[in-house]
């Protein structure tokens, strides 16, 4: 009677978490990058709520009280970790739903072996059926931060104030921050040097003119060209790192010409090819880039999902998942 009254106090707590998943799961279907990630995220809640049922209905069978209050509670948590995780980047919040899973995956072991040992089978088959789901929710997941780790973008996208908290603001802001900063480093050298000499000043100061123009230059235009002048700055001054940070914020705006991506001739070849080029490409960099210039461009579904399914087969190698 010890084991069942441990089994029934672990079902508990499964119902919660498990109605925690659900609603996290549909909280994530806004994010999904494609088609194919919303389908398998409704079917993860779907099949979330259907294993809340069978283990009330276990809870049952084993003389638990029903409770009435717990899938109020799991709604609630589901909540304010979606509320809370808006203030953090979109990796915090994919390391709190596997820190989620992992909860689940080792519970359910746990009451396996309680099963086992109380000879309660029912219980022990929905365990073992628990565990099954929760290992692949939990390999799902690992993949997903891997392919945010290559550099994505990653089955789910971040929102907009994920982005913020995540620094794409800060990328996007590069170059032109890099301009400002130099001006006040080249003024703030000469002044704490104590340089005297009139004319050696009056170079600096006539310098830092000329770059503030350079980011009045790249403030007055729209957002893409911007970056493509503050590229073209940047190479003039001969500064690689600003060059590379204006190059990576329009890889990530989509704005890149065609003679830029990695697939030769992709603008020309039909969806068929073009989903077949994109599926053999193995460096995320690559990927990326390919992912959203098709997002901003044709945006078509087959093709990002093939990209997709690239940089997923890139990141499972990465963490040693087997395809």
């Amino acid at each position: 009677m010890a084991n069942n009254n441990k089994i029934v106090n672990q079902l508990r707590a499964l119902v919660l978490l498990t109605k925690t998943e659900e609603q996290v799961a549909r909280t994530r279907i806004s994010q999904a990058r494609t088609d194919a990630v919303r389908r398998e995220l409704t079917q993860n809640a779907d099949n979330a709520a259907a294993r809340t049922i069978e283990i009330t209905e276990a809870l049952r069978s084993l003389g638990g009280v029903p409770d009435v209050v717990t899938p109020a509670l799991g709604r609630l948590s589901a909540s304010l970790k979606a509320t809370f995780e808006q203030a953090a980047p979109v990796e915090e919040a994919l390391l709190s739903d596997l820190s989620l899973e992992h909860q689940l995956l080792d519970r359910a072991t746990y009451v396996k072996v309680l099963a086992e040992q109380a000879e309660e089978t029912k219980v022990r088959r929905l365990a073992e059926k628990l565990i099954g789901a929760h290992q692949a929710t939990v390999e799902w997941l690992t993949v997903v931060l891997a392919e945010e780790a290559l550099g994505g973008p990653a089955a789910l996208v971040a929102t907009p104030v994920q982005k913020v908290a995540g620094g794409v603001a800060r990328a996007v802001n590069a170059p032109v921050r890099f301009w400002a900063n130099r001006v006040n480093n080249a003024v703030d050298t000469v002044r704490n040097a104590g340089e005297e000499t009139s004319d050696r000043f009056s170079a600096v100061t006539d310098r830092a003119a000329q770059l503030t123009g350079a980011v009045r230059e790249t403030l007055t235009a729209g957002r893409s060209a911007s970056l493509r002048r503050a590229e073209q700055i940047a190479r003039r001054e001969g500064n690689k790192d600003a060059a590379k940070a204006a190059r990576t914020a329009r890889e990530e705006l989509g704005d890149v010409s065609a003679d830029e991506l990695p697939i030769k001739g992709f603008d020309s070849l039909s969806t068929p090819d073009a989903a077949k080029a994109a599926k053999a490409l193995r460096e995320p960099h690559d990927i990326r880039v390919i992912i959203r210039y098709e997002e901003t461009h044709k945006n078509r579904s087959s093709v990002i999902s093939a990209a997709q399914v690239a940089l997923a087969e890139v990141a499972k190698e990465a963490v040693g998942v087997d395809a």
